[in-house]
């Protein structure tokens, strides 16, 4: 995955997006409101979805595009952006909803 080829990373950039903007603009679910947390939520989201298949393993090789798998791609990228929240909401002193 080191070296991964546009597309890949196009469907990785995709997936980042479409899961922080469920938890930025749909849950409701930042640190702080504003776009800037929405793109630093992008940028995070990102590195979950690159890390998912090689963490969680490489499931059903139906839904695949050459090494990204896509459902352990998004449960990565849901993974470390709950994660990321959750440990700037607990530094803040903000209560976790």
């Amino acid at each position: 995955m080191i070296g991964m080829n546009f597309g890949a990373f196009l469907i990785l950039l995709i997936i980042s997006i479409v899961v922080s903007a469920i938890l930025h603009f749909g849950f409701k679910y930042y640190v702080r409101p504003g776009f800037n947390s929405f793109i630093s939520k992008v940028v995070f989201g990102w590195i979950g979805a690159w890390l998912g298949s090689p963490v969680l393993g490489y499931w059903f090789a139906g839904v695949q595009y050459q090494q990204v798998y896509l459902i352990p791609a998004i449960l990565g990228s849901c993974a470390i952006l709950i994660m990321m929240i959750d440990l700037a909401k607990s530094l803040k002193g903000a209560p976790a909803p």
